[in-house]
């Protein structure tokens, strides 16, 4: 492939191509290509084309290709190609690819896919989708090299050599019994430079770093950033080896739960499907809830307000200044809970570390507070040529309104986390909410006190 040709370049030239209709140069080109790229050319085309093409393809190439295609193109494929071709994408697709068809695809095409499958990849598949929804069993697959601990290094590379072509990885091999049940790991790299003759029992790590099939799958994708795994095994309760997560499918994983979390943090419901793809109506309900659950709670602001109607009728300069404290109050919380929101979602924020949280905000919140008050006040006096009591009352508030938001934006995530929840619901918008209520209160209690009202 041409380094210096973008995907966007790419396109226009096979679309060029197949208005001239010179099939075997699209053909010759598209090999040269890396089969993640073919997908994204493909999946710009209108069905008739990407069915031409796709079917130009050689067949190792075209399943790679078909795995990599968005869902929806991946129906459009299955429902307008023959049933001998669903057998050829069938019997070469990795299980866990093929376990991923399966779930985003309607009974009909789920049917059509299965009648391809033998017996016993009906059953594992029945297997995998009884497992629940974002689990390590979900998102597991099958293909991975397995050994025994009485093989030589040689055996086990002929072992490797024979089995690994139809393996998802084999750069780290699993040591079983003949029961199944985790003993150890061994890296290829150890196999190629030990002696033929070593025996895998003396070669192999048996302190494994493993999953269970009913481990969130968030949890797993901690183990792979803590530890820098190519892949991870996963195991049932009785610790009998039951698949491997490999890196590119924990990625996908990674991606997924960063837009949950990003989606929470909007109040809106997280949803897996891309925008472009997503209809108006669905994304209007998507949004709707949690915007009306935050207008409802904001009348409590309005309440509060109406509380202190008559120091605000006696200062009505007081009325000016709320939007500032307000907005203030919301930006200040904002900042805490992205921060701890992401520390919790990597691990590096654990639930015993509430207490240096708590401690931690509030000195940040006395520094930050501080600076804002000492030049708003200077502001209101210098500038606004306000009264020094306005100044003094604005202020103080302002830093009491920090303190305030930067300690909710702390440990609402962590309550959060305690309450099994999703700690990305304590966002922004939520906090904000909280915060504007809590600082009104303040604010009209402390004018109450300084102003003598």
């Amino acid at each position: 492939m041409d380094e210096l040709k973008t995907i966007d370049e790419i396109l226009e030239e096979i679309l060029d191509l197949i208005e001239e209709k010179k099939y075997v140069q699209i053909k010759k080109t598209l090999q040269e290509l890396n089969e993640v790229d073919i997908a994204d050319v493909l999946d710009e085309l209108d069905l008739h084309d990407t069915l031409l093409i796709f079917r130009m393809l050689p067949k190792d190439l075209a399943v790679d290709v078909f795995a990599h295609f968005e869902h929806d193109r991946q129906l459009e494929i299955i429902e307008a190609i023959t049933d001998k071709e669903v057998k050829n994408i069938v019997e070469e697709l990795f299980f866990d690819d093929m376990i991923d068809l399966i779930e985003e695809m309607p009974a009909n095409i789920v049917k059509k896919v299965l009648k391809h499958s033998t017996e016993e990849e009906r059953k594992l598949i029945n297997q995998f989708l009884m497992y629940p929804q974002e689990s390590a069993g979900s998102i597991m697959t099958i293909e991975y090299v397995d050994l025994k601990k009485q093989m030589t290094v040689g055996e086990a590379l002929k072992h490797i050599k024979e089995t690994g072509i139809t393996k998802e990885t084999v750069y780290t091999c699993y040591v079983t019994d003949q029961n199944r049940k985790l003993e150890g790991i061994v890296s290829l790299r150890l196999l190629v430079v030990s002696d033929k003759e070593a025996v895998i029992e003396d070669l192999m790590e048996d302190d494994i770093i493993y999953a269970n099939t009913h481990d969130d799958q968030e949890s797993v994708a901690g183990l792979f950033r803590k530890y820098g795994f190519l892949a991870i095994p996963v195991v049932d309760n009785e610790k009998r080896l039951t698949g491997i997560i490999t890196v590119d499918d924990i990625m996908e994983v990674m991606e997924q739960e960063a837009t949950e979390d990003f989606q929470r943090m909007a109040a809106m419901a997280p949803s897996e499907e891309a925008y472009l793809n997503t209809k108006v109506m669905v994304l209007a309900k998507q949004r709707i809830l949690w915007l009306l659950i935050l207008m409802v709670s904001a009348t409590i602001s309005g309440n509060i307000i109406s509380r202190y109607e008559d120091i605000l009728s006696a200062v009505v300069v007081l009325t000016s200044f709320v939007p500032m404290l307000m907005d203030t109050g919301g930006n200040s919380g904002s900042q805490s809970s992205t921060l701890i929101i992401r520390g919790l979602a990597t691990g590096e924020i654990q639930m015993k570390d509430a207490p240096k949280v708590l401690w931690k905000e509030f000195r940040i919140a006395l520094m930050v507070g501080g600076a804002l008050a000492a030049v708003n006040f200077l502001r209101l006096l210098f500038i606004v040529r306000t009264d020094y009591l306005i100044g003094i009352l604005v202020s103080l508030t302002l830093m009491f309104t920090v303190v305030i938001a930067k300690l909710l934006g702390g440990m609402l995530p962590i309550a959060a986390k305690k309450l099994k929840l999703d700690p990305a619901i304590m966002a922004g918008p939520l906090i904000t909410t909280i915060a504007d209520a809590l600082s009104l209160i303040v604010y009209f209690s402390m004018a109450s006190i300084l102003l003598g009202i």
